[in-house]
């Protein structure tokens, strides 16, 4: 593992920050009126260790991402392009707001940006399109 990469990890505190994030953005995805319902009925301890694994590793951590590959893990959730935004959005914040550097914010929204053709299922609605 690179030195640049472990900084990233350490950066924002390593595992003991990476779980606050995790369980901070669970509470921001429930709270969202338009995105809790993707998170009824789950197993919220598992998938928020998918997630903790999923951020260290997107950060140069530790822990290896070892859950499903991401288009199965999404498959027939319809997730469309704005909640894929709208978590995206809400991992930024939550990082920030724990303080994350800069430059570990643009490396999740870049590994973000690269699993959207996995996780978005869904077509734009029309409405969105301006039609």
């Amino acid at each position: 593992m690179s030195e640049d990469a472990m900084s990233a990890f350490d950066s924002v505190g390593g595992a003991p920050a990476v779980r606050a994030a995790v369980d901070e953005l669970y509470v921001r995805l429930r709270d969202d009126p338009v995105l809790s319902e993707y998170f009824v009925d789950l197993d919220m301890a598992r998938l928020k260790a998918h997630q903790r694994a999923f951020i260290a590793a997107a950060i140069g951590g530790p822990e290896v991402y070892s859950g499903s590959d991401m288009a199965a893990a999404h498959r027939g959730l319809g997730i469309t392009d704005q909640d894929f935004d709208a978590v995206t959005r809400h991992l930024v914040d939550t990082l920030a707001g724990l303080g994350a550097p800069t430059s570990v914010l643009a490396r999740i929204g870049g590994r973000l940006a690269a699993l959207r053709p996995d996780v978005v299922t869904a077509p734009t609605p029309p409405t969105a399109l301006g039609a």
